[in-house]
């Protein structure tokens, strides 16, 4: 080891490297961040929406009458299990992707049922729950559960084998 003036010089300079560089990069190391966040507080919400549902079930079987949707009582069933179960599995991000596909089903079911016979124009169509949880339930398909997710555990595991 090389002490004393000559030991600044012998080893070449590091480049600096710009703060955006630097930001960047820390963002790009924390991008799983993002994934986890969103399933975890839309798969509550599902959860959360799918118990209300099924532990309410006279109640939202008698608004599916009102909304003209056959077999009231079987579909505020499968409306509610679908919440329910979708939502856990957006937690645990098990078979996210699978799982978008029913929950974009009963999304659209809704807009086009009950929401969209009540919308005029563009800006309330954009502004409704309904398009942003297709929208969100799209990007879940299309993109996956990222890193932090029971899914991405087990593809790496059957990688290996």
């Amino acid at each position: 080891f090389a002490r004393g003036p000559e030991a600044a010089t012998s080893s070449p300079a590091l480049p600096m490297r710009s703060l955006p560089a630097r930001v960047r990069d820390l963002l790009t190391r924390q991008a799983w961040l993002g994934p986890l966040l969103l399933r975890l507080v839309f798969g509550w919400f599902w959860l959360e929406t799918g118990w209300a549902k099924l532990h309410n079930l006279e109640f939202f079987s008698q608004r599916f009458v009102e909304w003209g949707i056959p077999f009231p009582m079987l579909s505020a069933t499968a409306s509610g299990a679908v919440d329910l179960v979708g939502g856990a599995l957006l937690l645990l991000g098990l078979g996210t992707r699978l799982v978008a596909i029913p929950m974009i089903v009963n999304m659209l079911v809704a807009l086009a049922v009950v929401v969209l016979p009540t919308i005029s124009t563009l800006d309330e169509f954009v502004e409704l729950d309904e398009v942003l949880y297709v929208a969100v339930l799209f990007w879940l398909l299309m993109a996956g559960p990222g890193k932090a997710s029971l899914d991405h555990a087990i593809a790496g595991r059957l990688r290996t084998r």
